[in-house]
């Protein structure tokens, strides 16, 4: 029955008679007792269990090197000079073993520490219009990159903002010393980035009848940079502009401060790196141009492989295997009580 019309005062407000307004609804409620409560435990620490088992497993599986060459080998050398004259290049050589080859497909990163790329006002320095290649954008930078947003000159930068500003600029070459002569490791360098990112985030100015270069005419590079923005591959043209890998990957900000990100992929189409990196002596010759001394920071190099969980990374299983330990823990308890107190209802006050 409804609610009459016309009437007035304190019953005019009262809700329907239905069941559903009236919370007459059939419900379950069950009744937790022990005899299925406790076999849940048991079940849900078995299940998270055999899941911390199985992902550490998968995660042990990778092979991993990381090496440290902030101060390592000769770029100690490197290291000192940037603290006074870090705008003039500087190389280096680095020296390593690899016990055991890794197999299948092996991963270049390079890694920074204590850099935070997480900071707001970091990460809001820059100009997303400027990077899909709008031209306004392109001569007017959006005020979030101040101050790298224009020279003392007045003129705009391209790309502007802190993210770019401070984008890495070491490169390595990874030489394999084998039996015989040493043989330059092949890294495959393009196509590293998200599809989304290459394809729809960055696109480079129109370039109908001039040349790239023409295109960012007007512009000036960063200030921290050694290569304008239209020639940082020079072996590559279609790997210039906002569409260059490596730019596209720096500028996708890490979420913590110590962070690595890819630079290349071993590319297993020549001997004898077909089955991945065998086991040796190697050489890194980079070229130490990024300085870390300012935030304290450190660099590194990490070869990885990967498995389809990922890298060498432990949280998730050392996460389960924690989580099962204490629900097995707080089954022992209610078993123990339940034995002792509630079996029969004899010894539970009403």
């Amino acid at each position: 029955m409804g609610q009459e019309k016309g009437k007035v005062g304190p019953l005019a407000r009262r809700p329907d008679n239905s069941a559903f307004k009236q919370q007459r609804l059939p419900a379950w409620s069950p009744m937790l007792t022990a005899s299925t409560v406790l076999p849940f435990f048991y079940l849900m620490a078995l299940i998270c269990l055999t899941l911390g088992v199985w992902l550490l497993l998968t995660v042990q599986s990778t092979q991993e090197k990381k090496l440290d060459y902030t101060e390592a080998g000769t770029c100690y050398l490197c290291f000192e000079k940037n603290m006074s004259a870090a705008d003039q290049n500087c190389s280096c050589t680095v020296v390593f073993s690899i016990e055991k080859t890794f197999k299948g497909d092996v991963f270049f990163y390079y890694g920074l520490r204590n850099f935070h790329q997480n900071l707001r006002r970091y990460m809001d320095s820059r100009d997303d219009a400027q990077m899909v290649g709008r031209n306004r954008s392109l001569k007017e930078p959006s005020s979030y990159c101040k101050p790298f947003d224009k020279d003392p000159a007045g003129r705009p930068i391209a790309p502007c903002g802190a993210v770019a500003n401070s984008m890495f600029n070491d490169s390595f070459t990874l030489t394999y010393h084998g039996s015989g002569r040493p043989v330059r490791v092949p890294l495959l360098r393009k196509g590293i980035t998200w599809y989304t990112d290459k394809n729809v985030k960055f696109r480079n100015p129109r370039t109908v009848n001039v040349t790239l270069a023409q295109a960012f005419e007007g512009t000036v590079k960063p200030l921290y940079w050694q290569k304008p923005v239209y020639d940082l591959d020079p072996s590559d043209p279609n790997n210039n502009g906002f569409l260059n890998d490596d730019f596209i990957i720096w500028m996708r900000e890490a979420a913590f401060p110590n962070f690595k990100k890819l630079y290349g992929v071993l590319n297993r189409a020549q001997k004898p790196f077909t089955r991945g990196l065998p086991a040796g002596e190697y050489s890194i010759d980079i070229s130490y141009n990024f300085p870390v001394q300012y935030f304290q920071g450190r660099k590194e190099v990490v070869l990885t492989t990967l498995t389809w969980f990922g890298g060498q990374n432990h949280f998730l299983p050392i996460a389960y295997l924690v989580t099962s330990s204490l629900i097995l823990l707080t089954a022992v308890i209610l078993t123990v009580v339940w034995m002792k107190f509630g079996k029969n209802g004899k010894n539970m006050e009403e």
